[in-house]
């Protein structure tokens, strides 16, 4: 199965001290708006997603047709194929992408310790 790029997605109590904290690290902002309380941090092919307001818990993000840098991979499965191999292993998602429609989609998923999982198709 071809999950495409990871990023871990934070959410964060104040994105200008997250966004300090991650420049320490050597991440620099890649994406996102900081009036929007959104950024996309990246140090060479580990990306963080810093959300302040956006969502109560820490979420494991994977983008179908992107690498680490959002171009578009010559090859991947698409979110709804994947959707198809999860319920057939036995895996319940949380929230679907509609098996009618192609192009950019999402489902969540959660793994057996309650943490949520998006596998998040922008093409």
């Amino acid at each position: 199965m071809k999950l495409g790029a990871f990023s871990i997605s934070l959410s964060v109590k104040d994105l200008q001290a997250s966004k300090a904290f991650y420049e320490k690290l050597g991440f620099a902002v890649f994406a996102g708006d900081m009036a929007k309380n959104y950024l996309i941090m990246k140090n060479g092919n580990s990306l963080i997603g810093l959300f302040q307001g956006m969502f109560e818990q820490n979420i494991l993000t994977f983008n179908p047709g992107w690498d680490e840098n959002a171009q578009l991979l010559e090859s991947f499965d698409d979110v709804r194929d994947i959707q198809r191999a999860l319920k057939n292993s036995g895996i319940a998602p949380v929230s679907v992408a509609d098996e009618n429609t192609t192009g950019p989609a999402s489902l969540i998923i959660t793994d057996p310790d309650g943490n949520t999982i998006l596998i998040d198709q922008h093409v």
